[in-house]
Formats: C-alpha cells, sequence, structure tokens
C-alpha cells in the first residue's frame, strides 16, 4: 500500500466538482467499488490526469443531489488522506489478529476449518470499517478544519471509545461448547455489521450545515422567544390553576405585548378595580360561564375582550362575539382588526352580507367572528352541522337583556341552548347593564353571576315637565325633587316650533360640551336637527371651520358628489343626525368627527345608545317612546348611561322630556 502511496501526485487539475463514476475516493469500501477483499486499494498505473479529462462540465444540480458527492476538498492535504488510509488499515490487522488470538485461546476445543475462518478473515477485511479509524490521527488535531467538522472528530472518539468499553467488559468462558458457539456467532456479526466510513459521515455533517436556515436577526428572535415563553407560562398556569392564584401571568395570562398594545390602541393604562376582581373570578379561571352586569360606560367591553385574547392566545380556540346591532359589529370589527394584526388572529364580520358559512377552515391561525344575532345563529347551525363546534371556546354576548325581547330574543336563546347542549367545552359570557331577572338567566346559562354599581363619571337624571326641572331622586314620595326653572327667553314663534323647548336644553351645553339628542324616530331625527339650526347664533358657525368644512368635501366624494341636503345645512352649525339611514362611510365620518369635537351635537335613535361609543355631557330623551312603544326600564338605562365621558367630564346629566299625559308611566 505504502509503496503504491509513494507513486501517487495529486494535484487540483479543476475545480469543477469531479464526477461521481470516474473518481473513487479511498475511503470508498472495496465491495462498493467492485473489488475483492483482497484487491489493491489503489492500483500502480492509477492515473489523475486520465481521469480527469474524462469530466463533463456539470450543468444542472437537482436540490436532492449530494453536492459533496465524492469531492475531498475537505481533506485537501493529501498527506493527511495517507494518515487516514494508514489508520482504516492498522485497525483492520488489529481487528484479524484478535479475532485469531481470541479464537486460539478459547475455543480450542471448537476450532473451525480453514475455510470457515478464511471466510470470517474475508469478511471481515471487506466490511468492517470501525468509527475509529481516526485514532491513530490523536497525537495531532484538526486544528485547521471548521467546527462542524472538529465536532464531528470528538463524537468518532466518544464512540471508539464506547465500543472499546463494551468490547473488554465482555469476557469468554471456555470449555462450554454451546455458550462458546454463541459468542463467536455474535462476534462475528458484530464485525459483519459495516459502519459508515469517515468520509461519508464528514460529507453528511456538511450538508447539514448547508441546508440549516439562515438565521433571523437578533432582535427578532429575542422577541419571539419572551412571547411565546410568556404564553406557554400563561398556559401552564390555567391548566394548573387553583382557587388562591390571583394572576396568571404578566397581564391576566397574557403576554405583556396585550396590555401595550391596549395602551397604544386604547390609551388605557390601567384597569378599574372591578375589572380586576372580574377577571380574577373563580369561576373564569375554571372556566364556567358568567353573567356580569354595570351601568353603561363603566368598561364592560374591556373585560370581555381580554377573555376573548385569552382564549384565542393561550388556549388556541375560536371565538364569537354576539352584539345587536350591524353598526356595532362594524364598530367593533374595526376597534378589534388592529390586535388580530398584531397577535395574528383572523377577524371576521358577520353581519348584513357578509359571513361565509360554515366558516372557511384555518390550520395555525384562531378566528374571532363578530355577528349580530341572527347571523350568529346561522354560524352556530353550520358548526353544529360540519361537527367544528369543539373549536368555539368562547361565546361572548353583549346586552343579554335583549333575551327577553320578542323575536330577536328567541333568536339569542336558541343560539345559547344549543351551543350549551352540543358544546360541553364552550364558555359563555353575558353581560349587560341592565338585568332585571338574572336569578332566571343564572339557573338557564348554569352560570355564576357578578354585579357592580361602579360608573367612572356620576350620572345625575333629571325630568323635564312643562317648563320646570325636576331630580329624579327615589327617596322622595314621587320620585321627583324640584331641580330649577327653565330661563330662556321664547318669542310665540319659537314656542309654536319648539313647544319642548329642546333648543335651551341644548345651548346651556354646546359648543363647548358635547350634547346627545334621542328622537323616536329616524325622520324625527333630522326635524330636530334642522329646526336647532334655525335659532342658534352666527357664533356657531366660527366654531372650528375649517375643520367643519373638510367633514363636508369628506361627505361629498363618499357620496360620489352629493351630500344629504340635511347635512349640508345641519354641519356648519356643528350639528348632524345619526341612524340606520347613513352610509357605513358617512356613519364613520360623522362619528369621528363627533368624538374629535368638530360636531358638538348629534340626534339620534336609540340604535346609538346600545353600544357604539360617543359619551356626552348631556343626554336629552326628546319622548319616553321608541317609535309607537313605550320606553322600558333596560332601554332607558341605556340610553342615560351614554352621559357622562370618562377622563374628559366629572358629570353626566341626562334629561327626559314628559308631556303631562305620560307622568304616571
Amino acid at each position: 500500500m505504502n509503496e503504491a502511496r509513494t507513486e501517487i501526485k495529486v494535484k487540483r487539475v479543476s475545480s469543477r466538482k469531479r464526477s461521481r463514476d470516474s473518481w473513487k475516493t479511498h475511503l470508498i469500501p472495496a465491495r462498493k467499488r467492485g473489488g475483492g477483499g483482497g484487491e489493491e486499494l489503489c492500483p500502480r498505473n492509477w492515473k489523475l490526469s486520465s481521469i480527469m479529462a474524462d469530466i463533463k462540465a456539470v450543468e444542472y444540480c437537482s436540490d436532492s443531489e449530494d453536492l459533496f458527492g465524492d469531492y475531498d476538498s475537505i481533506l485537501e492535504d493529501s498527506s493527511l488522506l495517507a494518515k487516514l488510509d494508514d489508520a482504516e488499515q492498522n485497525e483492520r490487522q488489529r481487528d484479524l489478529q484478535t479475532n485469531a488470538v481470541d479464537q486460539q485461546q478459547d475455543f480450542t476445543s471448537l476450532r473451525p476449518s480453514k475455510p470457515s475462518v478464511y471466510g470470517v478473515q474475508r469478511r471481515s477485511s471487506e466490511d468492517v470499517l470501525t468509527d475509529s479509524i481516526l485514532d491513530g490521527l490523536g497525537d495531532e488535531p484538526f486544528e485547521d478544519l471548521p467546527a462542524s467538522q472538529l465536532e464531528f472528530q470528538e463524537r468518532v472518539n466518544e464512540n471508539a471509545k464506547k465500543s472499546r468499553l463494551q468490547d473488554g467488559d465482555k469476557t469468554s468462558t471456555p470449555f462450554r461448547s454451546a455458550d462458546a458457539k454463541r459468542d463467536t456467532d455474535d462476534k462475528t456479526k458484530r464485525q459483519t455489521k459495516a459502519r459508515r466510513s469517515v468520509a461519508d459521515q464528514l460529507k453528511r455533517t456538511m450538508l447539514c450545515n448547508a441546508a440549516a436556515p439562515s438565521e433571523l436577526s437578533r432582535s427578532v428572535v429575542l422577541k419571539e422567544a419572551v412571547v411565546s415563553e410568556e404564553i406557554s407560562v400563561a398556559m401552564l398556569a390555567m391548566e394548573t390553576v387553583s382557587a388562591q392564584t390571583t394572576d396568571l401571568g404578566p397581564f391576566f395570562g397574557l403576554p405583556t405585548k396585550v396590555k401595550d398594545l391596549i395602551y397604544n390602541l386604547r390609551g388605557i393604562k390601567s384597569l378599574y378595580d372591578w375589572q380586576e376582581t372580574c377577571l380574577n373570578l373563580d369561576c373564569v379561571h375554571q372556566r364556567k360561564n358568567l353573567i356580569y352586569s354595570l351601568p353603561t360606560s363603566g368598561g364592560k367591553t374591556l373585560v370581555a375582550e381580554i377573555l376573548i385574547l385569552r382564549e384565542l392566545l393561550c388556549r388556541k380556540k375560536d371565538c364569537l362575539f354576539i352584539l345587536p346591532y350591524i353598526s356595532l359589529v362594524q364598530e367593533k370589527v374595526r376597534g378589534l382588526a388592529s390586535f388580530g394584526l398584531e397577535l395574528d388572529f383572523m377577524v371576521e364580520e358577520y353581519a348584513g352580507s357578509k359571513g361565509k358559512f360554515p366558516p372557511m377552515k384555518k390550520r395555525k391561525q384562531r378566528s374571532l367572528y363578530i355577528a349580530t344575532i341572527e347571523k350568529a345563529h346561522s354560524l352556530v347551525n353550520s358548526l353544529i352541522e360540519t361537527d367544528r363546534l369543539d373549536h368555539l371556546g368562547l361565546v361572548v354576548v353583549d346586552e343579554l337583556h335583549m333575551l327577553g325581547d320578542g323575536s330577536r330574543g328567541a333568536v339569542i336563546e336558541m343560539t345559547l341552548a344549543k351551543v350549551l347542549y352540543v358544546s360541553k367545552m364552550t364558555q359563555i359570557i353575558g353581560m349587560s347593564a341592565t338585568l332585571g331577572n338574572i336569578k332566571d338567566l343564572q339557573t338557564f346559562l348554569k352560570a355564576e353571576n357578578y354585579t357592580n354599581d361602579f360608573r367612572p363619571v356620576q350620572l345625575k337624571e333629571y325630568v323635564k315637565l312643562n317648563d320646570t326641572i325636576y331630580e329624579v331622586d327615589p327617596k322622595e314620595e314621587d320620585c321627583f325633587r324640584l331641580s330649577r326653572p327653565l330661563n330662556y327667553k321664547y318669542s310665540s314663534s319659537m314656542q309654536k316650533i319648539d313647544p319642548d323647548h329642546i333648543i335651551a336644553l341644548v345651548t346651556e351645553v354646546i359648543p363647548n360640551h358635547s350634547c346627545l339628542v334621542f328622537c323616536p324616530t329616524k325622520k324625527n331625527c333630522e326635524n330636530v336637527a334642522s329646526m336647532i339650526c334655525k335659532y342658534l347664533k352666527e357664533d356657531f358657525l366660527r366654531h372650528r371651520e375649517k375643520e367643519k368644512s373638510v367633514l363636508l368635501r369628506d361627505l361629498k366624494d363618499s357620496g360620489n358628489g352629493s351630500v344629504c341636503p340635511v347635512l349640508r345645512r345641519t354641519v356648519p352649525f356643528g350639528l348632524a343626525y345619526h341612524h340606520s339611514g347613513l352610509t357605513s362611510e358617512e356613519r364613520k365620518l360623522v362619528e369621528e368627527a363627533y368624538s374629535n369635537g368638530v360636531l358638538c351635537l348629534l340626534t339620534c335613535t336609540s340604535t346609538l345608545a346600545a353600544g357604539i361609543n360617543l359619551p356626552a355631557r348631556r343626554v336629552i330623551l326628546r319622548s319616553p317612546y321608541v317609535a309607537t312603544d313605550f320606553l322600558k326600564r333596560s332601554q332607558y338605562k341605556q340610553m342615560v348611561g351614554r352621559a357622562g365621558r370618562a377622563g374628559i367630564d366629572t358629570e353626566g346629566e341626562s334629561i327626559l322630556i314628559l308631556q303631562d299625559r305620560d307622568r304616571n308611566m
């Protein structure tokens, strides 16, 4: 072998990849090259130049192809090749000698015939390529090799030590024919089991390194790690929750990113005490059904949103949010879409003509369905038909008091009954400002109850009879206490047009503060807005004039060049109407202008009371009727609840205009 080695001069003739067929590495076992065990590993008349002449340029490489093939440039130094080969030969000879000694010493009584010994030797020389052939190079470490190959060398050395220890532990028992035969067979099998050659292992390691994905930036990796760690901590806490637990994680079991988002998108730094108490209730931790009721503008929706986010992010389940009106659904979709983008979940609108039944299946992303009452019922039906209701982890119903409202109440009841019956894992949370029959609802939903009379801004309720204002006081005999008379001089023509003195009540607060006037019908909204404009002073036109002209231009663009004549007349004075007759684009513009203070007064229907977040300093109820039906207590509480803006006003006031005939009602 060494003689043959001295005659070879290895040159790098070309940098191209070598052909697999023509170039056989020294490290490939002899049987793979087609030669027998006794053949010379490297023939004398072998020349590199003749091989290199046959190489064709590589034009194409498939993804799965071994890019290294038999290319041994990793071992560039030919002396290293020689050392590897010598070490391999020494290892083979040592194995053969050990076998011979073992057979002579241990099995004298069962010495096999020559042909069989030769067979063993022949097979071992062909097949046994141990991982320990690098032992011979132990004194000279691969200082110039990359880290991946140094790691590989260490692994090879460890394997060799282990195998040697195992071989040393096994002692043979002579003069027992059955045991001796079994030991001989085991040793033969162990030797004939060929291991991967060193070159193959090196190439495999390099291929793995080449296929490793490119690294992300360190900051991105750290952020991802922090969020995923917090979510996993929260999930663990939810699984092993006990009655004593007061907090599940950094932010009620959610990553701190959610807290930052609530601050950035909503401007909420901290929660009210009642919200923290409600989120830490035992029934919430144990995923029991819950009904909670608080006065309007107390912050009920935020609690529901935190519970929804916890379900989506920690438990990886879909959620359904049921709201009574299309305008509320659209507002909520706009409000939660930014959370969906940041926290990677889908927000799907089910209102009007929008929504797909059954909803699209998604492999990784969770969905939040925001739906009207009727659409929610259809959605639950479609999920039951496709046997997917278990994917729904949480159902939240806003304005739960509507359960008693005729046909729509029956639809809510059917929806919740189906969820209760079909899926035992789905949690139901109901919220409302006014609930009269809480005990019945608790029995129906098998739910716990939480009530609080917290209001961030104190509300004063008044009633106007003729030209006198009375304060509502339950302690008084007939619930009314005289507050003050109206001091606004009316001409006879004004008295005819405005017998209810709405102009007097409105001008006490606008334009410096905001005001809402609830009217029984849509037509009445427009009429009241037009009437107030006629008797307002010119000072109102100069208040935020530029912003009003921008609003009018935007309204014109949204209506393809035309604006409602009522809005064209009222907007310059800072007034507008708000009801379902507005297009979604017009409604959005009017709501934004009112929130920013460009508009100081809205005349609206009861729809606005049901949850669109447009609070005011003063709320005026034009009449105790909604259309032709007398006002219910729950509707009244909804409307007056809009009075008082948290963080802006110190108090809110509501005035209900009554005629003598309605006083007893």
